[in-house]
């Protein structure tokens, strides 16, 4: 029986190992991130013409803008481009994150977040970080 699994069943002697395997998480988590902050990821608008890269983290690094694209698309349709290849770019970096989540949890699915009841308490740490 995992710790965590023997916590839930009330068994608490198993408190240390319980805490052991959140360290061990929360570390395995660290490291990810690291990776994933280090890691460049690609998307392409829908002519190819605008490339976006992003870190792992889905931080934009650099937009790439063929000269063809300046001279064929209008200013509307140049910055429709540059949106469509950051989104893409990020959407790679989510499937990225994605996997390194199923990782941590040793492959099982992800809960449904309305069914967490601490998701309402991480949604407002992650609202307070991004705001300073």
């Amino acid at each position: 029986m995992k710790p965590a699994d023997a916590f839930g069943a009330g068994e608490g002697e198993e408190l240390q190992g319980l805490f052991r395997e959140v360290e061990r998480l929360a570390a395995a988590f660290a490291a990810g991130t690291r990776e994933a902050e280090e890691r460049r990821v690609t998307g392409a608008d829908g002519t190819g013409r605008v490339v976006a890269t992003v870190a792992g983290s889905a931080r934009l690094l650099q937009v790439r803008i063929d000269p063809r694209a300046m001279r064929d698309l209008d200013h509307v349709e140049l910055s429709q481009a540059v949106l469509d290849a950051v989104g893409a770019a990020r959407e790679a970096a989510a499937e990225g994150l994605t996997e390194l989540l199923g990782g941590l949890n040793g492959g099982r699915s992800q809960p449904d977040s309305a069914d967490n009841p601490l998701t309402r308490h991480l949604d407002a740490i992650v609202r307070e970080a991004e705001h300073g």
